[in-house]
């Protein structure tokens, strides 16, 4: 898994955490793949949440600045359809706090 899958998952699971994804979290989701060149099996790898476990591990490797831009993208995405639940503001915390942030 590259580390592209691997932000875009951990991003899903953001986006899943208050029980669905929106059309706009939904649009944000497939722009943001596009943008980091995931091809069709890694696209369907990230909707069906495969490899979801490993994804953290996988970012944990990154650089302090990737992963503070990952978690920027994780609010972006999270705020995609106007609102920050508080379910997906926990998710959030929860990531940064596995990839050593907070």
């Amino acid at each position: 898994m590259t580390s592209n899958v691997a932000k875009c998952l951990l991003i899903s699971k953001v986006l899943v955490a208050d029980g669905m994804m929106t059309d706009d979290e939904r649009t944000f989701l497939d722009e943001l793949m596009t943008k980091l060149g995931l091809d069709a099996d890694e696209k369907k790898t990230v909707v069906e949440l495969e490899g979801w476990d490993e994804a953290e591990g996988i970012v944990n490797e990154l650089p302090l600045d990737a992963k503070l831009e990952l978690v920027e993208l994780l609010v972006d995405a999270a705020s995609a359809d106007g609102h920050l639940s508080p379910t997906e503001m926990a998710t959030i915390k929860s990531v940064e706090q596995a990839l050593g942030i907070k």
